[in-house]
């Protein structure tokens, strides 16, 4: 079959443990870019091997970041991207889905796409379905700046957002596959940095953090759970109750406790950014 006419874009940074397999899942599609921030081990290797572009990306502490700067810097030859973290494999299953959209002409500007979320070991199937909007015209997708330069220990990678899509935006049935093979330390590392992130929105009383999934899709128990003053204990409840986590065994509950506590995170340094501020 005829490559897929669309470009694939890979964003890393010392992500040996991870790259291969990310890598290895887009062979059917036509392009593929690996936008690198000076990686020291062996990723830049591991995307020479598979015939990938590497280009290199050096943050000078502003706008844009390196997903908007790829948008902008990359010598593209199709229209259609796909954002990937090196920690995340297309199905698959969402090739097929991507293909046939291209082919039978796009409906939308823009697709979110479904996380299958692994952690422990576990596939998770009930406590939380995680949206991305990975799969959009890059002529009709921005990254918008969100004033969160000041934010402690934010890096070069746009936050917690989705791209600002001019037109319709759809959804894909089949799923993108999440899995990161780096241990714990890392997983807890992003939460940290990323509730430096949020906290400081949020103390800005900025609406711009919320994700595009939230803007088109918006449903009421979103907009209850964004005012409930108790984030932590209601996302546990959320997620290992009403979704069901308990059933996804020893991995549904250390998972629904960590975005437990990531959201008590958020909050207390909600209350740490104040404390500074007086």
């Amino acid at each position: 079959m005829n490559p897929i006419p669309a470009t694939v874009i890979v964003l890393t940074k010392n992500e040996e443990a991870n790259l291969g397999k990310c890598v290895a899942s887009v062979g059917d599609f036509a392009e593929l870019f690996i936008v690198d921030s000076h990686s020291t081990d062996r990723t830049r290797e591991i995307a020479v091997e598979r015939r990938a572009q590497v280009v290199d990306f050096e943050w000078n502490g502003r706008y844009p970041k390196k997903k908007q700067w790829a948008l902008e810097n990359l010598p593209f030859s199709y229209d259609w991207v796909i954002y990937l973290d090196a920690d995340e494999e297309i199905t698959p299953q969402l090739a097929s889905e991507i293909r046939g959209v291209l082919e039978d002409k796009p409906q939308h500007s823009g697709y979110f796409v479904g996380l299958d979320y692994r952690f422990l070991g576990t596939t998770l199937r009930h406590g939380q379905r995680v949206h991305k909007l990975v799969f959009f015209d890059r002529t009709c997708g921005v990254f918008e700046e969100h004033d969160d330069l000041a934010a402690a220990n934010m890096w070069e990678v746009e936050g917690h957002y989705q791209p600002r899509i001019n037109g319709s935006v759809g959804r894909l049935r089949s799923p993108l596959l999440h899995d990161d093979h780096d241990s714990l330390f890392h997983y807890f590392e992003r939460h940290n940095r990323y509730s430096d992130w949020e906290a400081t929105l949020r103390q800005k009383d900025s609406s711009n953090h919320r994700s595009t999934l939230e803007t088109h899709v918006k449903s009421r128990a979103k907009s209850i759970f964004q005012a409930f003053p108790f984030k932590s204990l209601a996302f546990f409840l959320y997620s290992y109750i009403w979704r069901r986590g308990f059933l996804d065994g020893r991995a549904g509950y250390h998972y629904a406790l960590a975005k437990a506590f990531y959201y008590w995170q958020v909050r207390v340094k909600e209350l740490e950014v104040v404390e500074r501020r007086q």
